[in-house]
């Protein structure tokens, strides 16, 4: 089978959530037998540099980039509002990408074009005109989803407003795509029923976030763990909008309440693009150790991840890396989507300040339960989130696309 993969950043570094997930599909063809060709968009924000890849990787993708100017642009994005274009996906189209794009395609046919994200939608016309490839969307994110729950929020009228017409532009528009494409794969359940209720009809499959567990270390045991000692971590980029509001929201609003009643508590918090304000601004027993080096290690240097998302969509990929080294998660509901958890098993859920002390003086009372409920989640990521059985289970969806 030949895959033709479209990112809308380069897989590696790993440097985020999104990347991890490009990559770790990618490595799955690799091993897999597929023959995989990978075209990506450089940005600013996620540059391509080929000294990330080994040369087996380039060898085996033959992977080309193409820098794509993404950044916000007032005038475009004004216009946009007159026009009712999405200008969150028209971003990402670039002539020379285009370009790049058709004499792949004249070079070479292909039995599949994976589009990885809906910001790789704008080049579906140019896949019809010069393949007869079937073309399938990796759905990270039901992008309008993001935007209409950010609109709740900002007390400013005309921010609210803006950001319900960016949501409505955006659900519009992939609402549109499903008649240009020939199949979804999308990240939760929660996704695909979502994509049900809009009114696809095209072939779906749950394809969730997977992970190759032999890339993660040994956690630390925390049955020792002195109950009134326990650090709590925040690990994500501070450039995606979600993570800024929820790590805001737990800085003023439950950090306060929580240290309270725990003084000896500690919160660490580390990511890509951290805004000067929260390094500069000095919060009491927090550190913030701005992007950092190795995550993994990071990660197992502290206790228990927070995930305090109040206006994500899809899928949270450092949840299911934090369950790989066996530490305790507590998350909000929406942080928690599309991961198949029991509260009080292998996750915990609060979506309030009072319910993140309450779990965390449960935890405090239960010491014991640091380790339980880590292992749980760690034999919960091995169960349903294994790269190879996800990879299987993507080339059998696309089998049925193709009519195999």
């Amino acid at each position: 089978m030949k895959v033709l993969q479209l990112c809308h950043k380069p897989p590696q570094p790993s440097v985020d959530g999104g990347c991890i997930a490009i990559n770790n599909i990618t490595k799955g063809f690799i091993e897999n037998g597929v023959d995989v060709k990978v075209l990506t968009i450089s940005t600013k924000k996620h540059p391509f540099d080929k000294k990330h890849y080994s040369n087996d990787y380039q060898s085996a993708t033959n992977i080309e980039s193409v820098f794509v100017d993404t950044k916000i642009n007032l005038v475009d994005a004004f216009s946009s509002l007159v026009t009712s274009d999405s200008y969150n996906i028209s971003r990402f189209f670039s002539t020379d990408f285009d370009i790049l794009l058709r004499k792949t395609l004249e070079a070479s046919a292909y039995d599949i074009v994976h589009l990885e994200s809906l910001f790789m939608t704008p080049y579906v016309h140019t896949l019809r005109r010069f393949s007869n490839a079937k073309i399938v969307l990796r759905s990270h994110n039901l992008e309008y989803m993001i935007w209409q729950r950010l609109s709740v929020a900002p007390a400013n009228p005309a921010k609210k407003v803006y950001l319900k017409i960016l949501a409505q532009q955006l659900k519009k528009y992939e609402t549109n795509i499903f008649s240009s494409i020939d199949g979804i794969a999308s990240i939760s359940s929660q996704d695909q029923n979502k994509y049900m209720e809009l009114g696809c009809k095209k072939p779906m499959i749950t394809l969730p976030f997977g992970i190759s567990l032999k890339a993660y270390k040994t956690a630390t045991d925390l049955k020792a763990k002195k109950i009134n000692e326990f650090k709590l971590f925040h690990i994500g980029a501070m450039d995606w909008k979600p993570n800024m509001e929820g790590i805001s929201w737990f800085i003023e609003e439950v950090w306060p309440f929580v240290l309270k009643e725990n003084p000896n508590f500690e919160l660490h918090i580390a990511g890509r693009s951290m805004p000067e304000w929260l390094i500069e601004k000095e919060i009491p027993s927090m550190t913030n150790h701005t992007e950092v080096e190795n995550a993994q290690d990071f990660m197992l240097s502290n206790d228990i991840m927070v995930v305090p998302l109040l206006s994500a969509g899809g899928m949270r990929i450092k949840i299911i890396e934090g369950m790989a080294l066996g530490r305790v998660i507590i998350s909000t509901t929406i942080g928690a989507e599309g991961i198949d958890y029991t509260d009080g098993e292998n996750i915990l859920i609060a979506n309030s300040a009072q319910e993140f002390k309450q779990q965390l003086s449960w935890l405090k009372a239960n010491p014991e339960k640091l380790h339980e409920i880590g292992q749980n989640g760690k034999k919960l990521v091995e169960t349903y989130y294994n790269n190879q059985r996800i990879t299987e289970k993507l080339l059998s969806f696309y089998a049925k696309v193709l009519g195999k």
